[in-house]
């Protein structure tokens, strides 16, 4: 078996962007590579190796035995080699690298947490870090924490998964929502069991627990964003939940209605999360003071 030589890093980056997009064609838009040019790379790294990676073909995607295992140390190698690059920056002076920030969506009218405004400082205070930022639902950003493909993430988390730390940042206020277009709105003497029984939009990301704790035992429509959920609100054929912020335009334009606050209303926390073990890396740290000392000035 040959070595894995520095410059077949890039063999194994693509080999874990192939098993975290679950196949090639999945890849393609990440990698910007065609499926015949992942196909060729990964023939590559398999002959490097001297063992079967994975199977693909019209059985689907999967990891071999010794391509499970192999991931495992891939993956500890470029985390390994991103801390190395960044070391090295701050040996000569300069914090260089690479900020990878998950959030739920919709976020960006939530004045609690102006994103922009502490990107902006921590952006100044760190003039080399290239920031990348991707939409994620609140299981998919703990993922990516743990999987290192975050190294931070802002979000509402109701389960919690160990090795992950939760910095806590504030409530978002939801409400429950009928549009202008649905029988509800004009209705002045609602009572909790009426809007029970309306057609209710929930998150992909919710749980049958979590939507029994709103109170309601089903529903009848699925949405992963925000704004898909306003949208089939907005239809007037549901009812559903939006943050109070997010909502806000719509109820001034008297789109939208809060129905029963004192009894469907809820708070959702906040929490900026990052990863076990990762707490003094220096790029984490600065993104965390930059947070906490938004928050100390409020």
């Amino acid at each position: 078996m040959e070595e894995v030589a520095y410059s077949d890093i890039k063999l194994i980056r693509i080999f874990v962007s192939v098993v975290r997009n679950k196949g090639f064609a999945n890849a393609q838009q990440e990698l910007n590579l065609s499926t015949s040019a992942i196909s060729t790379y990964m023939t590559q790294l398999e002959q490097i190796v001297g063992f079967k990676l994975c199977e693909r073909g019209r059985g689907g995607f999967s990891l071999t035995q010794k391509g499970e295992m192999f991931l495992q140390e891939a993956k500890r190698i470029l985390h390994e080699l991103e801390n190395f690059s960044r070391h090295t920056a701050q040996i000569k002076g300069e914090l260089t690298g690479t900020l990878r920030i998950g959030m739920l969506d919709s976020m960006v009218t939530d004045k609690n947490i102006p994103l922009d405004q502490i990107i902006s400082a921590f952006s100044k205070q760190n003039p080399h870090i290239y920031i990348k930022i991707q939409v994620q639902s609140p299981y998919e950003l703990q993922m990516g924490i743990l999987e290192n493909r975050f190294d931070v993430a802002i979000g509402s988390f109701f389960m919690k998964m160990n090795g992950v730390i939760y910095q806590p940042l504030h409530k978002e206020q939801h409400w429950l929502f009928c549009s202008d277009k649905h029988p509800m709105f004009a209705q002045q003497k609602l009572t909790a069991d009426v809007i029970r029984q309306g057609k209710m939009v929930s998150r992909g990301y919710w749980s049958h627990t979590e939507l029994a704790k709103q109170g309601f035992k089903h529903s009848f429509a699925t949405v992963d964003s925000m704004e898909a959920q306003l949208i089939l609100i907005l239809s007037g054929q549901y009812i559903g939940y939006l943050p109070e912020h997010f909502a806000q335009y719509w109820v001034e334009q008297k789109r939208l209605k809060v129905l029963l606050p004192a009894t469907f209303g809820y708070c959702a926390p906040f929490s900026l999360i990052f990863r076990r073990g990762r707490t003094r890396e220096i790029v984490i740290q600065n993104f965390r003071k930059v947070i906490k000392n938004f928050f100390d000035e409020k």
